[in-house]
């Protein structure tokens, strides 16, 4: 196997990068976030892959779930807040309902990039280059807007800085408390059209905390409920920032990505002998990538063995994204295949990407029954071949926007122009997530049986 280093990406073919007008200035970025501390620390990413192990063996759960991309305009403490209270509140109920523990990892403080289908967008006749993420261009139809610019490498590291500071003060300063959490899940249940379906699950977990007051164990004593591990991911597309990042550990020797906890491949960059394999395979976080229909089962394994040459449990994801209509034919094989081969895989399922389709108001949109419809088949299919449902990726808001059609509220495609905020892809909303944590903690259920 060649030698790697944090720069050897640089001699492989690479995809879906911008074009810089300025090489000298993004080599200056880049030699100035290599001189900024980290954003994540090699212990805190050792502690997630430890949890991950767990998650492979069917002894806990990975939920892993926020913005399709996040924005600089959109940037502030509540929207974070709102995010972190959803998913939390998903958390609690998969745990009480699965009976194992929910590993969180947020799609947040560094999910700025996005792949796209075009390298330009055309408006009434004019062309532009397509909108890449914040830390790239902007979302502005304006030629001076979509102009790729080094700089914003530096805004989005800052702001990660700073989401990543609120995140570890609501994780360890009381909003993770679990009897609030569950308060904010009855009140969720009580506003609900279908309440009556979910208020049993909720009223059990209120149960269960009194019994654990009344036994003496409360937040003075037992810091646990109180307090929450959240990790972060993102894409790790724009590799001149992840490189730039990435830090040798003292006490290890070994490399890490520093961005984020976490960091995944999408199914446009995961060819076997392009740049972004290269670069993941030399550093030691634990790793997703996408996977689509278009994947063979034995050029799965090749890329299993590509990423995780030592087959360790927690290292590597697998997020199927396959579409509800796909996905009952084409992951069994998959899954045949790595289990016959006796690769440790995480199994994850990103419902959204496969079912994303034009509405008739002229919205992008992913509706609601498809998603679930997705999620339930991949708990099918792992039922039906003895493997572990390991975990869901979801696009996904703590706020109530309209972007995802369906749910006990009905949004239509009418009423997406209310609330349709995303630079991107649309996210399911807090009351539709919530909604789909109580309806897919019962597979879950029934998984653990």
């Amino acid at each position: 196997m060649k030698p790697w280093s944090p720069t050897s990406w640089r001699t492989y073919p690479i995809l879906q990068q911008p074009s810089y007008p300025d090489a000298k200035a993004v080599e200056l970025v880049e030699q100035q976030l290599n001189k900024f501390p980290p954003l994540v620390f090699a212990a805190e990413i050792r502690d997630l892959r430890c949890q991950l192990s767990k998650v492979v063996s069917g002894d806990a759960f990975l939920l892993q779930g926020g913005d399709c991309a996040e924005s600089f305009s959109q940037f502030n403490a509540p929207k974070i807040r709102d995010t972190f209270k959803t998913l939390l509140q998903m958390a609690v109920v998969l745990t009480f309902s699965g009976q194992k523990p929910i590993v969180k990892v947020a799609r947040m403080a560094g999910q700025y990039a996005k792949p796209r289908s075009n390298d330009m967008e055309t408006r009434d006749e004019v062309s532009l280059p397509s909108y890449r993420g914040d830390i790239i261009n902007g979302f502005d139809f304006t030629p001076e807007a979509r102009i790729p610019d080094p700089q914003r490498m530096i805004t989005a590291y800052n702001q990660s800085a700073a989401t990543l500071n609120l995140l570890r003060a609501f994780a360890q300063g009381g909003l993770a408390d679990l009897h609030e959490v569950n308060r904010w899940n009855m009140s969720f249940v009580e506003a609900n059209p279908l309440k009556e379906k979910y208020k049993i699950i909720a009223q059990q977990i209120q149960q269960a905390l009194t019994f654990m007051e009344t036994c003496g164990i409360s937040a003075k004593n037992t810091p646990a409920i109180q307090e929450t591990s959240l990790f972060t991911s993102h894409e790790a597309l724009l590799l001149n920032y992840e490189q730039a990042l990435t830090r040798c550990d003292t006490l290890t020797g070994l490399w890490y990505d520093c961005s984020a906890h976490m960091v995944w491949i999408g199914e446009r960059t995961r060819q076997l002998d392009h740049a972004h394999i290269e670069y993941f395979r030399g550093i030691n976080n634990p790793v997703g990538v996408k996977i689509g229909p278009s994947m063979q089962a034995d050029d799965l394994i090749r890329l299993i063995d590509a990423v995780n040459p030592e087959n360790d449990p927690g290292r590597l994801t697998l997020i199927t994204r396959m579409g509800a209509n796909t996905l009952g034919n084409k992951l069994p094989e998959l899954v045949r295949k790595v289990k016959q081969e006796g690769r440790n895989v995480i199994w994850s399922s990103d419902p959204m990407h496969g079912n994303t389709v034009s509405s008739s108001s002229g919205y992008k949109t992913r509706n609601f029954d498809a998603i679930l419809s997705e999620l339930k088949h991949f708990f099918a299919v792992h039922k039906a071949e003895g493997t572990v449902a390991g975990g869901i990726h979801l696009e996904m808001t703590g706020q109530h926007v309209t972007e995802c059609t369906g749910g006990a509220y009905q949004i239509s495609d009418e009423d997406l122009s209310q609330a349709y905020e995303t630079q991107c892809d649309p996210r399911l909303n807090a009351d539709q997530v919530l909604e789909m944590a109580f309806i897919i903690s019962e597979s879950l259920k029934e998984a653990t049986q």
